[in-house]
């Protein structure tokens, strides 16, 4: 059985694209939260830098996270992240520890 892949990202955007990024990925929340795999996906944004986002994404398998990240649009976006980003992404794996909330 496959151990679940946890991470969070944060995106830090260029002042002039911040809402541009944002009207993006809100677009894809939805849509990430039905793959098939995803226990969890949220998208943040920091109160006090309104240029900083946040991803927190638990997926079943680093194996579901692959296919997610295959997918068109997400191959698109990674080619053009930079035209979004002041600096590339910062990730951090994590574990989960508690049970998903994602189902109450």
């Amino acid at each position: 059985m496959s151990e679940q892949y946890g991470f969070i990202l944060q995106a830090k955007t260029r002042p002039e694209k911040a809402e541009a990024f944002e009207a993006l990925f809100r677009s894809y929340v939805e849509p990430s939260r039905a793959e098939p795999g995803c226990i969890e996906y949220h998208m943040l944004r920091d109160r006090q830098d309104p240029t900083l986002f946040v991803f927190y994404e638990i997926w079943q398998s680093k194996a579901h996270l692959d296919v997610h990240s295959a997918l068109p649009h997400m191959q698109r976006f990674h080619e053009q992240r930079m035209d979004y980003l002041e600096r590339d992404f910062d990730i951090q794996l994590i574990e989960m520890l508690s049970p998903s909330s994602a189902n109450r």
